[in-house]
């Protein structure tokens, strides 16, 4: 009996250019990405977004090239480009969200003495066309004021920036 096409497409290989789970998730060469993954109802306290942080971090310059995130009481929002491994074939976005989401699930259930999922399976990516990456690092370090945390990006300690923008990708799709 063959598998059914979308359980097929959700076997997570590197860089296959296209997979579907829930929603369809697009991959390609030296993209920049926009990532977004809401938590199941729960809100974080300061510690638990500390620890989120630090996960999305562990990433940058392993698997990622960071260039902004921010960590909210319910969601997070990621704007980065995937680094190749050693086979010179960028990490896949399944490698890149379960090295972020599992780790950090983990902890925060330890911290909070919970059990069970703490990050919504699927996320939502988009890659950057062109002017879209400055319009979405505009977004992420918008949200927590948008949100009502605080009045100025720098006061809020869970957003990320990445200082050098020498080395911004030029997005695909111009």
């Amino acid at each position: 009996m063959k598998p059914p096409v979308e359980f097929a497409l959700c076997i997570a290989k590197p860089m296959k250019g296209y997979y579907r789970r829930n929603l369809p998730h697009i991959e390609k060469f030296h993209a920049a990405y926009f990532v977004t993954f809401k938590t199941f109802g729960i809100f974080l306290p300061p510690t638990a977004r500390t620890i989120a942080l630090r996960h999305c971090l562990f990433e940058n310059g392993r698997k990622i090239e960071l260039h902004a995130a921010v960590i909210m009481p319910n969601h997070v929002h990621l704007l980065f480009t995937a680094l190749e491994g050693a086979e010179g074939e960028p990490f896949s976005l399944t490698e890149i969200m379960k090295g972020i989401k599992g780790v950090s699930a983990r902890r925060i259930n330890q911290l909070l003495r919970r059990r069970g999922s703490l990050w919504q399976d699927e996320s939502f990516d988009r890659i950057m066309r062109a002017k879209e990456f400055q319009f979405k690092r505009n977004y992420i370090m918008a949200n927590p004021i948008a949100a009502g945390l605080c009045e100025r990006p720098e006061e809020y300690q869970w957003l990320w920036l990445q200082q050098a923008q020498a080395g911004v990708p030029v997005p695909h799709g111009a």
